[in-house]
């Protein structure tokens, strides 16, 4: 009830008030930075190896764990690893702590990978190493099913 009687006393007061406020609100409308993907940061490598002719316990075994072990010694700010074996195939995801540098981490992975070569099984190619971006991650995916 006193903000109404402050209103009719002052009504100049409360006019400014409101066109300020409109004013004010347009500015910043205008000025905020507006974009579809804004920046994130994920700190995310993922490392594959593939090798035909080895069965997932083996992968586990003889790829993905020795490289596990040589990159938790030798590469900064590492969180977490999970890794998955398939037949052929071993999937290992670096979690990084948050600010982590990316690059810094990515070329020790590298370097790391390109050494472990001689322990693994003979034949074997050097890993793809991605590093996860928001530009790399599907918004959407569409799957066609075909029909009989």
């Amino acid at each position: 009830m006193w903000i109404v009687k402050l209103a009719l006393r002052r009504p100049y007061t409360f006019v400014i008030m409101a066109l300020l406020i409109t004013i004010l609100g347009g500015v910043s409308i205008v000025t905020m930075p507006v974009d579809i993907f804004p920046y994130i940061d994920i700190p995310i490598l993922s490392v594959i190896y593939q090798y035909n002719g080895l069965s997932p316990e083996e992968m586990a075994n003889r790829v993905a764990t020795q490289f596990e072990r040589s990159v938790t010694t030798s590469v900064n700010d590492i969180e977490h690893i999970e890794s998955q074996s398939y037949n052929g195939v071993a999937v290992i995801r670096i979690f990084f702590h948050p600010g982590a540098r990316i690059e810094l981490a990515q070329a020790q992975v590298v370097a790391n990978a390109q050494t472990n070569l001689r322990g693994m099984p003979p034949g074997i190619f050097p890993p793809s190493i991605l590093k996860y971006d928001v530009s790399s991650v599907p918004v959407l995916q569409l799957g066609w099913a075909a029909r009989r």
